[in-house]
C-alpha cells in the first residue's frame, strides 16, 4: 500500500496519494486501498486527542509563563496544533463521503 499513501509529517498520518484516477484501479486494488485507508482514518480521532492533550499542556504552561517572548511562542505552537486538528477533521469528514460512495 506504500505506493498509494504517503506520510504527512505535519498531520502525523499517512494520507492518500494516487498517481491515477480512482476508476483506473482494479476493483480488488480499490478495496485494498479503502481497507487500508479506513484503518488510517480510524486512527484520526486518537491522533486528534493526542494533539488536544498537547494543547492543554501548552495552555497550562502559558498560564504560568511570565516571559512575553515565550508566551508568544506557546501561542504560536497552540495555534499550529489547532490548525493540524482542523485539517485532520476535514480529512476525516471528507473521506467519509468517499468511503460511503465506494462501499455502496
Amino acid at each position: 500500500m506504500k505506493e498509494f499513501f504517503c506520510y504527512d509529517d505535519r498531520l502525523g498520518i499517512h494520507i492518500p496519494n494516487f498517481d491515477s484516477e480512482w476508476d483506473f484501479y482494479r476493483l480488488d486494488t480499490q478495496h485494498s486501498i479503502m481497507f487500508h485507508w479506513e484503518t488510517i482514518r480510524g486512527s484520526i480521532p486518537d491522533r486528534i486527542a493526542d494533539l488536544e492533550n498537547s494543547i492543554n499542556i501548552k495552555q497550562a504552561q502559558l498560564s504560568d509563563e511570565n516571559d512575553f517572548h515565550r508566551s508568544c511562542e506557546l501561542n504560536a505552537e497552540i495555534a499550529e496544533l489547532a490548525s493540524v486538528i482542523n485539517d485532520l477533521w476535514i480529512l476525516y469528514r471528507e473521506h467519509q463521503e468517499i468511503s460511503d460512495k465506494v462501499l455502496q
